[in-house]
């Protein structure tokens, strides 16, 4: 049986997420939005920075080993199709610190197409 990602489509990994952390580039922003969650759950910093904007990129990432990613849900999208230039995302992402609190993040993400890749550029948490 494949392991299910954690994205919360209900698809096997390497069929959603999986492919994009392989290398393929992700063709929407909400698929976009789905594998960063995806690596934020499974902590793959080097996808993270790789599909952050050069312009907006922290110089280095602290992931939370504490945290576990439990949930996401997308509120709301605007553009961030194939063809679109621009794309925004509002998702609540669901979380259990290492005490045992939960909680959600809520934020809207802005995503830019560059070269046929998609980028995280940046978010306001709501």
């Amino acid at each position: 049986m494949s392991e299910i990602c954690p994205c919360d489509t209900g698809r096997a990994y390497a069929r959603c997420c999986g492919r994009f952390h392989a290398g393929r580039p992700a063709p929407t922003a909400v698929a976009l939005m789905r594998s960063r969650y995806s690596a934020f759950a499974l902590g793959l910093e080097e996808y993270l920075r790789e599909t952050w904007h050069p312009t907006t990129r922290p110089a280095t990432l602290d992931l939370d080993d504490g945290t576990t990613w439990t949930g996401l849900v997308i509120e709301s999208t605007e553009a961030g199709k194939a063809w679109d230039e621009t794309g925004t995302v509002a998702f609540a992402a669901s979380w259990r610190d290492a005490g045992g609190q939960n909680g959600t993040l809520r934020e809207r993400s802005r995503f830019t197409l560059i070269d046929g890749r998609w980028f995280y550029v940046d978010g306001v948490h709501s």
